[in-house]
C-alpha cells in the first residue's frame, strides 16, 4: 500500500460484509440520537430542544449543543461543532453550568438517523 494518510473504520455493514473506511473528519459527529434519556430537570425541556452542555465522555470537557427530548424516552442532540469519538452505547450528560440535568446512552448511527 502506498504512503498516503491513514484510514479509520468509519462504519461497518455485516449484512453486505463490508468494512468502510475514511480520513479521520469521516469520524466526527454532529447529530447523535439517544434512548433510555432520564431527564432530572425541575421542569421538562421545551418542546423546540434546549441549549445545554453535554459531555460525551467523562474525561472529556463539556460542549455546547441543543438537546431535544423526544416522546419514549429518546433525544437528539445537535453539537454546536462536531466531535471526535462518539461511540455507541456510551453515555450523553446534559449540564447547565455545575448541574446534571440528565443523559442518555447513545445510539448506533442508523438506528438514531431511522428514529
Amino acid at each position: 500500500m502506498g504512503g498516503g494518510a491513514p484510514l479509520y473504520v468509519v462504519r461497518l455493514e455485516p449484512e453486505a460484509r463490508r468494512v468502510v473506511v475514511g480520513p479521520r473528519a469521516a469520524l466526527a459527529r454532529r447529530r447523535l440520537g439517544l434512548r433510555q434519556i432520564n431527564w432530572l430537570g425541575s421542569e421538562p425541556p421545551p418542546a423546540e430542544g434546549l441549549g445545554l452542555e453535554v459531555k460525551l465522555r467523562s474525561t472529556q470537557e463539556p460542549v455546547s449543543a441543543t438537546v431535544h427530548v423526544r416522546a419514549g424516552g429518546t433525544a437528539e442532540v445537535v453539537l454546536d461543532e462536531p466531535e471526535l469519538g462518539v461511540a455507541a452505547g456510551q453515555a450523553c450528560v446534559f449540564y447547565r453550568a455545575e448541574r446534571v440535568l440528565g443523559g442518555g446512552w447513545i445510539q448506533r448511527e442508523e438506528v438514531a438517523l431511522a428514529a
